[in-house]
């Protein structure tokens, strides 16, 4: 059957018609020609679908720009131009073949197609910014939004290829060009969003540049020594990651539950990345740890006294997202090394410090283990070496690891770090199960010597605990 004797007759009913063109849009998504026997394309589905199309658009662009951007007019009206583009080709069609229920078909099924498949990428989206999606996703979600946008507007194509009797090569050589133009077209307009965040190089006033030196100095000098005959416990906190609060309140209210309930105020220090303690803060740079590791040996007594090294951020990929095993250390606009574990190792020796208890809450952080062995060391990561961990989103006050291990696990009665760690594993896997995460099975090591000091060690530290001022929720 021809175009031109195509016949497309309305429902009675509005919201019949809807429903229709829906039905019309995913039989032309799986390239089917029951499209044309579905779609009704009425001037007042026309009006509605485009208004829906726009508003899922400004949605899809607004959660992507994290809800903090502004209006684009270029991302409008490159928007438009395609389904200016489906209704033009709508009036040659009705024109050339005198058939004018053609008027509105081609744009009614690009329009509903359109407002379906930015539905499914604006949820996906949304998934994304609460990091509720598999590892994996995150690197494939601007191809698979490229794919969507291809795919609607190829089905169309293909459908009125198929309704018009074309030859197998023509609809082959129609495809391929299509396809390419249509690629090439969304990777050029892909930094022209309806919504824009604005690209500002982040900036840090005279004041706060020069006050780091000084910060620094005055919180190691407040630095207590320990006393000799007692196990005194120190805490050092590393929030690596500047553009995410998750990093830094995990820092803070891991050393609050170390300062106020294991009561290592006086011997506790924190190194912050983030934009809002450039004044308050000492930053975290390779530099600023190697001083603070020197300055805490010095304080400690090496026989009896043990440091509780906490270190919170991505862990660090390469830009084909293959895993390095580093901690990334970001601060902008300075341009920082991130920290290896190797590097960690030798400063660690270097200050003089003996007994180790360190936790990385990071992506791959389980690569830490291997060089952070000794005999004096115990080590718990977030993940196993190849596992991503989960739970550091805009919008997260703590890590799913964070959570689990200092706002639940060094609480009640779980007195030990092997208690703690059991419970934490427990705990992130039943979460990252019921989200359908790929598990990123936490990391635990004891050095031998270790093993035999460390309940007297534990001891000292849970003994002599407070009542805990941390609730589960992981809020102060």
């Amino acid at each position: 059957m021809s175009l031109e004797s195509l016949k497309i007759q309305s429902l009675p009913r509005f919201s019949l018609n809807f429903a229709a063109n829906i039905v019309a849009a995913l039989w032309m998504l799986v390239g089917s020609v029951r499209a044309f026997n579905w779609v009704k394309p009425t001037f007042g589905q026309f009006v509605l679908f485009a208004l829906l199309a726009l508003a899922v658009n400004i949605l899809l662009a607004w959660l992507t720009a994290n809800f903090g951007s502004d209006f684009n007019e270029q991302g409008l009206i490159s928007y438009l131009i395609w389904p200016t583009i489906m209704l033009i080709a709508g009036i040659l069609l009705a024109k050339r073949t005198l058939n004018y229920s053609l008027l509105f078909v081609p744009v009614i099924l690009w329009l509903v197609a359109d407002t379906l498949l930015i539905l499914v990428q604006s949820g996906m989206q949304f998934l994304s910014l609460q990091n509720w999606l598999p590892n994996w996703m995150y690197r494939i979600l601007p191809d698979l939004f490229v794919a969507l946008f291809v795919w609607q507007t190829a089905a169309l194509l293909l459908i009125f290829a198929k309704r018009l009797h074309w030859q197998w090569w023509e609809r082959v050589i129609m495809m391929v060009g299509a396809i390419a133009l249509l690629v090439v077209w969304q990777k050029n307009v892909a930094d022209q969003p309806i919504f824009k965040v604005k690209n500002q190089n982040p900036t840090i006033s005279e004041t706060a540049f020069y006050a780091q030196p000084m910060i620094l100095a005055d919180h190691l000098a407040n630095i207590e020594k320990s006393e000799t005959g007692e196990t005194d416990w120190y805490f050092m906190g590393v929030a690596g990651y500047s553009e995410l609060d998750v990093f830094t309140n995990e820092i803070e209210q891991a050393k609050q539950l170390f300062d106020v309930r294991f009561g290592t105020k006086g011997k506790s220090i924190a190194l912050i990345n983030n934009p809002n303690t450039w004044q308050s803060d000492p930053i975290a740079t390779k530099t600023s740890i190697h001083e603070t590791l020197q300055t805490i040996g010095k304080q400690m007594n090496a026989d009896e006294d043990v440091l509780f090294l906490t270190l919170s951020s991505h862990g660090a990929v390469d830009e084909s997202g293959q895993i390095l095993g580093d901690l990334v250390l970001d601060n902008p606009p300075l341009d920082l090394d991130d920290i290896d574990p190797v590097w960690l190792k030798e400063t660690l020796d270097a200050s003089g410090i003996r007994w180790r208890v360190i936790v990385v809450s990071s992506c791959y952080s389980g690569a830490f283990i291997e060089s952070l062995a000794s005999p004096t060391t115990l080590i718990i990561t977030a993940s196993a070496a190849d596992r991503a961990s989960f739970g550091c989103s805009h919008n997260a006050d703590l890590s799913y690891f964070g959570r689990a291990f200092f706002a639940e696990g060094l609480r009640g009665d779980k007195n030990t770090f092997d208690n703690a760690y059991a419970y934490t594993k427990k705990r992130v896997g039943e979460l990252e199960a019921l989200l359908g995460f790929t598990p990123s099975q936490p990391q635990m090591y004891v050095g031998s010597l270790m093993k035999t000091a460390l309940p007297e060690l534990e001891q000292a530290l849970f003994d002599n605990s407070q009542e805990p001022t941390m609730p589960a929720d992981g809020k102060p």
